[in-house]
């Protein structure tokens, strides 16, 4: 549970419409079946590279991104397909972008680190751990820059940068921080704390496994979120958004999760224990939320397994329409090198 406390946001019982119901569960169900289809495609030998899936973090990346505007900007990791379907970009560019076709969302060239989209504000996933944090910064700024200095009264848009607790180590964390609150940059870092940095633990890599602490050092607030609970998450980011929006700066929030699967794809996973997993697995986001809104009376079950069905079609359709799209032509090995290229 968080160790500080946000501005309260509650009208409701978990301040939520049927209808934000309803959109934040069909996020959270695409995210874990494409992610569960890409393994398939993966052991099927139809993509290649390395492939990190997000299964059990899907809570973080909905109730971020759902509770900001389709103007407002994201950040991503390596770690990056759902980020970029909640950001709305179509599971059709996605799945082809990971079968290298030139219909992907990066023409084929990116592949799974590295999922990009100008049309959705996806500033793209980053092979290298925290290196987006320094653009998801340059992404803030000009959002008040052209605002304050241009005068550009609907430039309000927010950030969401995204990473894990062991991007937290590296110098780019900190220097960006000390930037973003310096100029009160409308950013909030959500910091996706799955416990393990690829095969180190948490604890036995940081002096200070209190991630969101360090954001005292800047001034800024930050919190403790459990992020296997969309609707906690949600609250949190509402009022950094809020926050953002409203010219007061950035927010951290560390966002307790874990990964269901591997580092990747290519992980056999033998270093977490069986009773750690098994804990985990218990608390899975899509099935504690599901149980949530019925149980207050918000949606039945008939209507989640017909959005069940309905996210298996799209998964289903973006494999055929994958499967389907050219292979990127030979001729334009040295396009889109420059902007003027896109």
């Amino acid at each position: 549970m968080p160790q500080d406390t946000v501005a309260p946001v509650a009208t409701s019982a978990l301040n939520l419409t049927t209808e934000e119901v309803l959109t934040i569960y069909e996020d959270m169900v695409l995210g874990r079946t494409f992610e569960d289809k890409c393994a398939e495609m993966y052991y099927r030998g139809r993509m290649f590279g390395f492939v990190h899936l997000y299964n059990g973090q899907e809570a973080v990346a909905t109730g971020v991104i759902k509770a900001m505007r389709p103007d407002d900007y994201v950040c991503s990791t390596y770690r990056d397909h759902v980020h970029a379907l909640s950001a709305g970009v179509t599971a059709n560019e996605v799945m082809a972008e990971l079968f290298g076709k030139e219909t992907g969302c990066s023409k084929g060239r990116g592949g799974s680190m590295h999922i990009f989209s100008a049309k959705n504000n996806f500033l793209g996933g980053y092979a290298f751990v925290s290196e987006g944090i320094p653009v998801a910064a340059g992404a803030a700024f000009q959002s008040k820059y052209r605002r304050e200095v241009m005068g550009d009264p609907n430039a309000d848009q927010v950030t969401a940068c995204f990473f894990g607790d062991g991007a937290s180590n590296n110098g780019q964390f900190f220097e960006t921080l000390n930037m973003a609150a310096l100029w009160k940059l409308p950013i909030i870092f959500v910091i996706e704390n799955n416990d393990w940095a690829i095969g180190m633990k948490h604890v036995r890599a940081t002096s200070d496994v209190r991630i969101h602490k360090k954001a005292e050092a800047f001034g800024m607030p930050g919190f403790e979120v459990d992020g296997m609970d969309v609707v906690e998450v949600r609250k949190y980011a509402q009022e950094a958004i809020r926050r953002a929006r409203a010219g007061e700066g950035p927010t951290v929030l560390e966002c307790m999760t874990y990964r269901f699967r591997g580092h990747s794809l290519a992980d056999p996973d033998e270093l977490r224990s069986k009773e750690d997993k098994d804990k985990w697995f218990g608390r899975d986001p899509i099935k504690i939320f599901s149980s949530r809104v019925i149980e207050h009376g918000l949606v039945d079950e008939s209507q989640l397994k017909a959005i069940d069905k309905k996210i298996r079609d799209v998964v289903e359709e973006c494999v055929r329409f994958a499967e389907e799209s050219p292979e990127p032509d030979p001729k334009d090995l040295f396009r889109y090198q420059f902007a003027e290229d896109e």
